[in-house]
């Protein structure tokens, strides 16, 4: 023992008492899943079933997919969901990244001054303008339609704030580079800002889309028609089936709803991890 390098001691010390750290990250994933797994599990139980505390999965999770996936519409409703979030999420992040990059590189009167008038629009929710935008878009004729849904989200006073913040702590030096070169400002835009951006673009396109997919005030009013509604309104009908409250298919619909958005955060998960090391590695 005397022989052997204190440091090699002292990590296989440490490595061979990592069991308690397992045991605790084990537990506390178990108890943040906890929820989800017993909807999982109560998505599967008739009432009756969920009244007996009944720890095995039911017998109705094939009633309950009928009821809410072809019964209930919510397939339509996740469908008209998903098209309103990528298109809002599209259109916010290319209108955030001209946004920027107007704030920072370009110089126009009041610049300041606009810019300080989007900053105070970040302090005014959606439900103070949502009176003046319903009496808008049905003065339009836009009830009823993906336009409603889409056209009135789609300047994101966040994303410019954030786009605008990022390019200016990029070195001043790329301008001057790209304008030797003859770059315009779109190409400067896509071919140096962006790529420098994806992180940002990560962070902004997973939170829009996790906004624009749990909308509810908004299609609630905007919306009549049940094949045109989104996924968070068509939930709500589930609270009555036959008259009652059945948990089952609620829970199931649950679950399916939040598919979509797990998988677009996975999907972006990797660039915006990647970013934020880079940024904390400079």
């Amino acid at each position: 023992m005397a022989g052997l390098n204190p440091g090699v001691q002292r990590k296989g010390f440490f490595h061979g008492r990592k069991w308690p750290y397992h045991i605790a990250l084990t537990v506390t994933a178990l108890v943040i899943a906890f929820p989800l797994l017993y909807a999982a599990l109560i998505s599967t139980q008739t009432n009756a079933e969920i009244f007996t505390f009944q720890l095995t999965p039911g017998s109705a999770l094939r009633d309950h997919f009928q009821i809410v996936w072809f019964d209930r519409g919510l397939s339509s409703a996740m469908w008209n969901s998903l098209q309103q979030a990528i298109y809002v999420t599209t259109g916010k992040t290319v209108l955030s990244l001209l946004a920027g990059l107007a704030f920072v590189y370009f110089k126009f009167p009041f610049k300041w001054f606009i810019f300080f008038f989007v900053l105070v629009t970040l302090m005014m929710p959606t439900e103070v303008m949502i009176l003046a935008m319903f009496r808008q878009v049905s003065g339009y004729g836009w009830q009823d339609t993906m336009t409603a849904l889409v056209v009135p989200f789609l300047a994101s006073a966040t994303g410019a704030f954030l786009f605008r913040q990022h390019f200016a702590n990029l070195p001043a030096d790329l301008l001057e580079a790209a304008q030797i070169d003859g770059a315009s400002p779109i190409k400067f835009l896509t071919k140096i800002l962006i790529p420098l951006s994806w992180n940002v673009i990560a962070a902004m396109f997973v939170i829009q889309f996790v906004y624009t997919w749990n909308m509810f005030l908004w299609p609630s009013l905007i919306i009549r028609d049940d094949s045109r509604q989104v996924v968070q309104v068509a939930l709500q009908t589930l609270t009555n089936i036959d008259g009652s409250l059945n948990y089952g298919p609620l829970m199931l619909a649950a679950i399916l709803a939040s598919i979509p958005p797990a998988i677009v955060f996975v999907l972006m998960q990797k660039p915006f991890m990647s970013g934020f090391a880079v940024g904390q590695n400079k």
